[in-house]
C-alpha cells in the first residue's frame, strides 16, 4: 500500500519484438523500453544479453521458458501489480510465436495488469511478404512436432485448408520435415523456403515441396528456416464420390481398424473431413 492507503498503480508488461538477424531492425522504442524496465524476461537470457550489450543496456534478465513459466506467473504478476515495469522478449522476433509468454500475458490480463506491445520484426510476416505466395488467409503452425506420428496427424489435419501455411524449421530437421510435408500435403504444392532472413546470406528458395525436399538432401542447411506452403485445393472434397468413400472405408476396416479409426483413416486417405465422409456414406445407404 502507498503512504496514502491506496494500492499503487500497476506497472506494464511490455511485449517487445527483437531483431531476427539484423540488429539495425531493433527500433528506438524497443531500445528505450528495454533500458527503462526493471527486468527483461526471455527464454534464452544469454542470447538476449548479447542484444542488450550491443545497445549498452544493463537491465537485469530473467529466464522464462516452457517448464517454469506457469510457476513464475504469480510472482511476476505480483511485481507488476506493485508497480514494476517488465519486458517480455523472444530470442529473435515477436514474442509468443513459438516462444513462451502466453501464460504470463493471460495472467496479466486476468489480474488487470496493462499489457502493451512494442511491435517489430517477425519471421512469419517477413517470409509471407517475400514468398510470392498468397499472404491471406494463412495458418501459422510454428515448429512441427518432432515425433513422426504427431507430425503426420497435424499435417493431415491442415491438408485441405485453402490457406497458405507457415512453418518454422530447424536446420537439423530440414530434410525430414520437407519430406514429411511433401508426403502429407502433396509434393506438387508450391512452396518457398526462406533462410537467414535479414542477414547477409538471406535467401528465398522457391519450388514445389518435392523439389525442395530433394534439394534439402544435398544442399547446405544454414540457420533457421521459415517454410511457406501455398494453399490446398479448395474444391478437393467435391471430387470424392460415394463409391470412393465406401471403398476407402472398406479398405481401412480390412486392416483390422475399429470403425472410428477406419473412418479417420478413410477420410485422411481421401483428403476430406470426417463430416464429409459421413455425409457420403449416409447418402449411400
Amino acid at each position: 500500500m502507498s503512504p496514502g492507503g491506496r494500492s499503487p498503480s500497476p506497472g506494464t508488461l511490455w511485449v517487445v519484438a527483437t531483431p531476427i538477424g539484423n540488429l539495425h531492425d531493433c527500433s528506438p522504442r524497443a531500445v528505450e523500453t528495454l533500458r527503462r524496465v526493471a527486468t527483461v524476461l526471455a527464454e534464452d537470457t544469454r542470447q538476449v544479453r548479447k542484444l542488450l550489450s550491443h545497445f549498452g543496456i544493463s537491465t537485469p534478465t530473467k529466464a522464462l521458458y516452457e517448464h517454469n513459466e506457469e510457476h513464475l506467473v504469480p510472482s511476476l504478476v505480483a511485481r507488476l501489480l506493485a508497480g514494476e515495469e517488465l519486458a517480455l522478449v523472444s530470442d529473435a522476433g515477436t514474442p509468443l510465436l513459438s516462444d513462451p509468454g502466453f501464460r504470463l500475458v493471460r495472467g496479466c490480463r486476468k489480474a488487470g495488469v496493462p499489457v502493451l506491445t512494442v511491435p517489430g520484426p517477425s519471421a512469419v510476416a517477413a517470409a509471407l511478404t517475400v514468398s510470392g505466395l498468397p499472404p491471406i488467409p494463412f495458418t501459422f503452425l510454428g515448429f512441427l512436432p518432432p515425433r513422426a506420428g504427431a507430425r503426420q496427424r497435424l499435417l493431415t489435419s491442415v491438408r485441405t485448408l485453402p490457406h497458405t501455411l507457415v512453418i518454422f524449421v530447424s536446420p537439423h530437421r530440414l530434410g525430414d520435415e520437407l519430406a514429411a510435408c511433401a508426403g502429407a500435403l502433396g509434393g506438387d504444392r508450391p512452396a518457398a523456403l526462406c533462410s537467414e532472413l535479414t542477414k547477409l546470406h538471406e535467401r528465398c528458395r522457391q519450388g514445389t515441396l518435392a523439389e525442395l525436399a530433394v534439394w534439402a538432401e544435398h544442399g547446405e542447411a544454414r540457420g533457421e528456416h521459415t517454410l511457406v506452403i501455398g494453399p490446398g485445393a479448395v474444391a478437393v472434397e467435391a471430387d470424392v464420390g460415394r463409391e470412393d468413400a465406401r471403398r476407402a472405408l472398406e479398405a481401412a476396416l480390412a486392416k483390422g481398424l475399429v470403425l472410428a479409426g477406419a473412418r479417420r483413416e478413410a477420410a485422411s486417405a481421401l483428403g476430406i473431413s470426417r463430416r464429409r465422409l459421413f455425409e457420403l456414406l449416409a447418402a449411400d445407404r
